[in-house]
């Protein structure tokens, strides 16, 4: 499926055709983007004028925004157009995801290189509006510019629940949880790159699907606000560097236990007992959280509607230890996970 997914995708760039050689006009491009496009009652006006109008809801909002570089966080041989055009909203979703939020609208803007014919965006936009539609999110307009590398950025805005999920809020004695399972992605990424071998068709598969269609957990993460106070951040750059943003903010210190992290079972066929892409590897989006030591992670897998693990807890101090791990502690030292200035040239 995802060789077939690459074919379709390399035959469209290197179609001699005049049309594939030639980038779409601007307005003609918006047009077709946009055209489709359904909106909430949220959105009194959407694409096609200067701003759009939004009824603004009560109470406290969330805004965050994400750029996809091709290049940097994806290679259009990896997969179709309308997985890229539902990833990128996907990794904005985590982020409200992970303040317990509800995201409700968002506004697109695209770097159009040459090389990509207007099929190619509608492909794209499809993805991207059916990733909207599940999530409840209103695309309401945003920009397109001529730009040497394809560029995805969205600006998403959410309401903010009563109590949101902060990174500061951790304090000795609580529990540390994790949604989910950990390194599926980073494995997939290194399929994907031609630097690991996989076999095994379904553990393949899995990983692969796991890098190139990730789900925000949006829904866990605004239970789990309504549910108990807490600090929380998405996986995204990897779980030590990501839980050590957390420490950070919050002026505390933490301890893992590497034997209660939740590995898949295509992880497990593929890397044994190697924890490092579970510790460091990035683009998981799952919810790492914090909340106060006594909470069942079989209650909350219950109240979350997805699988909760406990794998440490926070504690008075700073930085992270891996329990009864000296030696892996060392050899992971040096890669804490993804940083974008340091590791995205």
């Amino acid at each position: 499926m995802i060789g077939a997914a690459v074919a379709r995708v390399r035959n469209s760039r290197n179609s001699d055709s005049r049309s594939n050689r030639r980038p779409p006009g601007e307005f003609d491009l918006i047009t077709r983007l946009t055209s489709e496009l359904r909106r909430s009652p949220r959105t009194i006006l959407g694409p096609g004028d200067d701003c759009a109008i939004l009824r603004r809801p009560a109470g406290a909002q969330l805004f965050t925004i994400d750029s996809m570089v091709e290049g940097v966080h994806f290679d259009l041989g990896w997969g179709t157009p309308e997985l890229l055009g539902a990833r990128a909203l996907e990794v904005n979703l985590s982020d409200i995801a992970a303040m317990g939020g509800e995201p409700w609208v968002c506004v697109v803007n695209l770097g159009v290189r040459d090389g990509l014919d207007t099929s190619f965006f509608q492909r794209l936009y499809r993805g991207l509006s059916r990733a909207a539609r599940e999530a409840g999110v209103d695309l309401a307009g945003g920009n397109i510019t001529s730009a040497k590398q394809l560029t995805i950025t969205i600006a998403l805005l959410g309401d903010a629940p009563v109590h949101p999920l902060r990174r500061d809020a951790a304090r000795p004695g609580d529990d540390i949880f994790v949604t989910g399972t950990l390194g599926d992605a980073a494995l997939g990424w290194r399929i994907l790159a031609g630097k690991l071998e996989v076999r095994e068709a379904g553990a393949r598969k899995h990983l692969i699907d796991r890098a190139l269609a990730p789900s925000a957990r949006v829904a866990a993460g605004r239970a789990l606000a309504k549910l108990l106070p807490a600090a929380a951040i998405d996986i995204s750059d990897g779980l030590l560097q990501d839980l050590g943003h957390i420490l950070e903010r919050s002026e505390v210190g933490a301890e893992i236990d590497p034997r209660s992290l939740p590995l898949s079972s295509a992880y497990r066929e593929v890397m044994g007992g190697d924890l490092s892409h579970a510790l460091t590897g990035g683009e998981d989006y799952e919810l790492l959280f914090c909340a106060r030591a006594g909470s069942s992670a079989r209650e909350l897998t219950r109240r979350l509607g997805i699988q909760v693990t406990r794998i440490g807890r926070i504690v008075r101090g700073s930085g992270t230890r891996i329990i009864d791990a000296p030696e892996l502690s060392r050899r992971i030292a040096a890669n804490r996970g993804w940083d974008q200035l340091r590791d995205g040239h």
